[in-house]
């Protein structure tokens, strides 16, 4: 089953809609290295794109800690500017700290004088609505990492796993509405509903930490549908709201309010689930062939994406694609910056997960015989067995793991062009 993105759900006029210009010119595509390892496993993606025979001008973004520290700003204009203008971007890893770590690590001449560090993937989603997201997680045949299970009379079983998470990136609990100490007016407000008045009135205004989780019916049914619209254009057989609309009533049931209605009206033909998010970790290792596309809020889908990606092989194959109504896509693996290993002289990292989003890179741009070319090279490295990083060797991150084996971020890269000849 195709992990291609259908696009049909952002109603694109022919103005916005990404064009494939390149085969005349050449795209260009914004590549924002970011911290760590970033910078590392781009680099390497890259040069599957163009070992696949995709040819783009790459103009360099900055963004980041190091910009963070340096100018008080991780995510500056000039990058803003530079993703508005040319729509499509290919992003690393960024490094986050706490509030007081960030304040601390500011250069000297900035210390004081009130800047506030936030996330700049957060910013960035949010500055142009990039209110898609989708994270696939999909079984490598012969990948050592792939989850396995206890199957009838003691033997060994290995469910495929091929799910699809849809996750709202705009609002909820990421959207930033937060407080320490809350103003007069935002406390006065919380204090007209019964459960905070009755529950938190003991607590000294100053002692109170206040984070939102809004929900818009606009981009929760964006969502909802796009989860629907991929399930039909791709065979898949059901949708799966993941909330918890018995206890987070209005936000995780407005959700799950959309989606009935919407299956009712709209996709009678695909079935409708609906698990709660704490009950969908335990049964995604029960049976986590039973599910097809999952939808859910922020956070939900943040847990549940990295959760069904731990049956793949973990954060090292873990994909995802972002997007606006209006045509700007920014494709990342969902991994860290881990700082710890890139410093390392030979660099140990998998590269798959940041080549898979440059795969749903090509998807979006109507590339997809590229696309699937690398995918296969992929596949055919992973089953075949002889090069392994050292996640899929099971040994833990060292630079020693060369040693033992390991192949290098590079050696990866190097396999899976082979493949590609």
């Amino acid at each position: 089953m195709s992990l291609f993105l259908s696009v049909k759900y952002f109603k694109f006029t022919d103005k916005h809609k990404p064009q494939n210009k390149h085969k005349m010119t050449k795209r260009t595509i914004v590549a924002l290295p970011g911290d760590g390892i970033g910078a590392i496993v781009l680099k390497e993606a890259i040069r599957v794109l163009d070992a696949a025979g995709y040819k783009a001008d790459y103009v360099y973004g900055d963004i980041g800690w190091d910009f963070w520290c340096k100018e008080g700003n991780p995510l500056p204009q000039r990058t803003i500017d530079l993703i508005a203008k040319h729509k499509i971007a290919l992003f690393g890893a960024i490094t986050s700290k706490p509030k007081d770590d960030a304040a601390n690590e500011l250069a000297n001449e900035l210390q004081g004088k009130g800047y506030v560090y936030s996330s700049p993937i957060v910013t960035l989603r949010q500055h142009f609505n990039l209110d898609i997201c989708v994270r696939p997680c999909r079984s490598y045949k012969g990948n050592p990492l792939n989850f396995v299970r206890r199957g009838k009379n003691n033997t060994i079983d290995e469910p495929f796993v091929d799910v699809v998470i849809f996750r709202q990136n705009t609002e909820g609990l990421y959207g930033g509405v937060e407080w320490t100490n809350p103003p007069a007016q935002v406390y006065d407000a919380l204090m007209t509903h019964p459960k905070f008045r009755d529950n938190f009135a003991w607590c000294p205004r100053e002692e109170l930490a206040v984070s939102t989780r809004i929900f818009t019916y606009k981009y929760t049914e964006r969502i909802v549908r796009a989860a629907f619209e991929h399930a039909v254009k791709y065979g898949y057989k059901s949708v799966t709201v993941c909330e918890k609309p018995n206890v987070i009533r209005e936000t995780s049931g407005m959700m799950w309010k959309i989606a009935k209605e919407m299956q009712k009206k709209d996709f009678p033909g695909i079935k409708l689930n609906n698990t709660n998010i704490d009950a969908q970790m335990m049964w995604l290792t029960k049976n986590p062939e039973d599910y097809g596309v999952i939808v859910a809020g922020n956070m939900f889908g943040d847990i549940a994406s990295d959760a069904f990606a731990g049956l793949i092989g973990g954060l090292g194959f873990a994909c995802s694609a972002q997007f606006s109504a209006d045509g700007i896509g920014v494709f990342e693996p969902t991994h860290g910056s881990a700082p710890k290993y890139a410093d390392y002289k030979v660099s140990i990292v998998n590269p798959i997960a940041m080549i898979e989003s440059a795969c749903m890179m090509l998807d979006y741009i109507d590339e997809k015989p590229t696309a699937q070319k690398i995918r296969n090279a992929i596949a055919e490295v992973i089953e075949e067995g002889k090069v392994k990083t050292y996640d899929m060797m099971k040994l833990s991150g060292c630079q020693e793991v060369i040693e033992k084996g390991a192949a290098s971020t590079t050696q990866m890269a190097d396999a899976i062009i082979a493949k590609l000849k």
